[in-house]
């Protein structure tokens, strides 16, 4: 059998591990439950795939986002690793027909969404799948104390009950102490048994600016730094607004969000990870699981409600270990928001139920139905037709889902689906009665297995190319042999969905518990308090901060975030400044150079010093970062 650094060079092609991962993998080889605290592109998937490809039998993968699902299982089968996944947005038949290949050893990793769990289908398989491994991605969603608790992580623990002597790895980029010690917890570890890889980014320098004009500050940023980027908005609209503003300015620039097409999504992506656009204007939909190593620059246009967030957006930034920056603009509406959200985020019980009884009205749920079953939702419409806040709206749907009764996705992605409703002596009726249908009808039965007898997901497009048509003309077909009843055809969706998790109760009996609301709200309190005090630094390093507050006691201050290269400045007279300052600026050449031999010619002056100074020019413009180089502003 290979070992574990043989593997890694095979299908990763490292000849060495990073961090805490060679110590993780041990810890999973030897059969004993993990928890692998990493932080963002620390590699936490390698720690579960190298071990489970060294045993015989599947991995099962417990992963909340069908959108890193795709993308885990699409790299792995690009590496000739077998995998496969079952997620909510599949029909019956697929789901069963991905378990009947799962069960005859055809895969080494399944991916499973967390709802899926208590599913007939799965339980169904569940004694039949040599499960060597348990693997929990982002494992923090099991603490009700986290910042992004999802209550279908609890059933993890059920599944502990069925599958006893299979060790439980669980990964994690941000968890605090807390969190930490209810993940070991509600996943039955046998023992605690932590991994925790520093959180220091020596090449990632934070900075906080209150700020008049954010816009102003962006174009100074970008300007000054070159390289791809990223600027995190807090609502849609801003992130137009601002992607176009930085347009008008020749900077290179796109916005992002949840609420765009499936296929304006992956083409505004793929334009900036190809560097065909620079700058991403984006709401927090963007960035999970994106691995673009070389971006130069995130900027928070509008401040997280949490460390965990900012952190987890901010790390995006020079994952490739050169200098990068990490900057949170904020005016004093922005710390004004921030304290009235507890009370926003957390309403009261009554209002709860007030858009409870709402919900069930506007999508027509009788009392003691539902459960299982995915609704459409338009949000504005609901909103405008019960004269509801927009912001009560949503954070009634969150404290619903962390209640267990529905789960909101306002970005789920439904394929179309076919299945064939006449008998099949009428399919040769419409050869001649429809013969224009008889390509787009025989190509569906010879390319979807089992369509005649279950609904399954179908590709138009696939469809289009095989049938040699325009796609337009195979959509019109499949509308009209619908029509025909000759198939049932439900176009994709991309409009929000509302699940229902349990039959809906009647509002005045809709069960929350109230002490773990009010804890919950506790922490939330606590978690917004911590990110203002972070706004507020004044001479503490905000590297150090951030990873004191994961538990991560052992960091020595970065100095080069803003308040370290302050504290800094009092060490370093003014005479000795200006001397450093003529140094630096004398040995860039009109060409440019390089930033690692612009340090190797100043390596007789302090480093402290030079960062400073260096920080100093860039800051005042009077140098800039370009294509690799550091030149002269002309």
């Amino acid at each position: 059998m290979n070992s574990a650094k043989q593997i890694l060079q095979k299908y990763w092609g490292y000849s060495s591990f990073r961090g805490e991962q060679e110590k993780i993998i041990q810890s999973v080889r030897d059969g004993k439950d993990t928890l692998a605290l990493l932080p963002t592109g620390g590699g936490k998937s390698v720690c579960f795939q190298i071990p489970a490809l060294m045993k015989e039998g599947l991995c099962l993968v417990i992963s909340p986002l069908i959108a890193l699902m795709k993308d885990q299982v699409e790299n792995l089968l690009k590496k000739n690793i077998p995998a496969a996944y079952i997620n909510s947005s599949m029909s019956w038949y697929e789901v069963q027909t991905v378990l009947e290949n799962a069960v005859h050893e055809n895969f080494k990793f399944l991916y499973v969404s967390p709802e899926r769990l208590q599913s007939n289908a799965f339980k169904e398989y569940l004694h039949h799948l040599d499960i060597n491994l348990i693997a929990v991605d982002e494992a923090h969603c099991i603490s009700q104390w986290g910042y992004d608790f999802r209550p279908q992580y609890l059933r993890i623990a059920e599944l502990r009950q069925e599958l006893k002597n299979i060790p439980v790895i669980a990964l994690t980029a941000s968890a605090t102490p807390v969190v930490q010690k209810d993940i070991v917890q509600q996943l039955q570890f046998k023992e605690e048994n932590i991994f925790r890889q520093s959180f220091e980014k020596a090449n990632l320098s934070y900075s906080v600016f209150h700020v008049d004009s954010k816009i102003n500050k962006v174009i100074d940023i970008l300007k000054n730094v070159s390289g791809s980027g990223i600027i995190y908005c807090s609502s849609r609209k801003q992130t137009k607004n601002v992607a176009d503003l930085l347009c008008l300015q020749d900077i290179s620039a796109n916005y992002y969000h949840a609420g765009l097409s499936q296929e304006q999504r992956i083409e505004k992506q793929n334009a900036w990870i190809n560097n065909q656009t620079r700058i991403m204007v984006c709401t927090n939909a963007f960035g999970m699981g994106i691995d673009k190593p070389d971006v130069r620059t995130v900027i928070h246009f509008d401040t997280p409600d949490c460390i965990e967030n900012y952190y987890q957006e901010a790390g995006r930034a020079g994952r490739d270990g050169k200098k990068s920056y990490a900057v949170l603009l904020y005016q004093t509406t922005d710390e004004e928001d921030l304290k009235a959200l507890p009370d926003k985020r957390f309403p009261s019980i009554q209002e709860i139920r007030n858009v409870y009884q709402s919900l069930a009205d506007f999508l027509q749920v009788p009392v003691g139905l539902g459960e299982g079953h995915f609704y459409d939702f338009d949000l504005i419409a609901f909103v405008k037709n019960f004269k509801l806040d927009i912001h009560l709206a949503i954070n009634v749907l969150k404290v619903l889902e962390q209640e267990g009764h529905l789960a909101f996705n306002e970005n789920i992605f439904l394929p179309s689906q076919v299945c064939f409703s006449a008998e099949k002596f009428v399919l040769n009726e419409v050869e001649f009665a429809h013969p224009q249908l008889d390509a787009v009808m025989k190509c569906l039965l010879r390319t979807y297995q089992g369509i005649y007898d279950n609904r399954v997901s179908i590709n138009e497009k696939q469809i289009a190319k095989l049938c040699k048509l325009p796609y337009e003309k195979i959509f019109a077909d499949l509308k009209q042999l619908h029509a025909l009843h000759i198939i049932e055809y439900l176009p994709q969706k991309e409009t929000p969905q509302i699940y229902f998790m349990m039959n809906r109760a009647p509002a005045q009996h809709l069960h929350i518990n109230q002490d773990n609301y009010l804890n919950r709200k506790k922490q939330y309190q606590t978690r917004v308090d911590t990110m203002i005090n972070y706004m507020h630094l004044q001479t503490n390093c905000r590297s150090s901060f951030i990873a004191n507050y994961f538990g991560d006691t052992q960091v020595n201050d970065c100095g080069v975030c803003d308040n370290c290269l302050n504290k800094k400045s009092t060490d370093l007279n003014n005479n000795d400044f200006k001397v450093i300052e003529k140094s630096i600026y004398a040995a860039i050449p009109t060409e440019g150079i390089e930033l690692n031999t612009l340090v190797q010619l100043h390596s007789n002056i302090k480093k402290e010093s030079f960062w400073k100074v260096f920080e100093f020019l860039q800051s005042e413009g009077k140098i800039i970062s370009k294509d690799n180089k550091i030149l002269k502003k002309p």
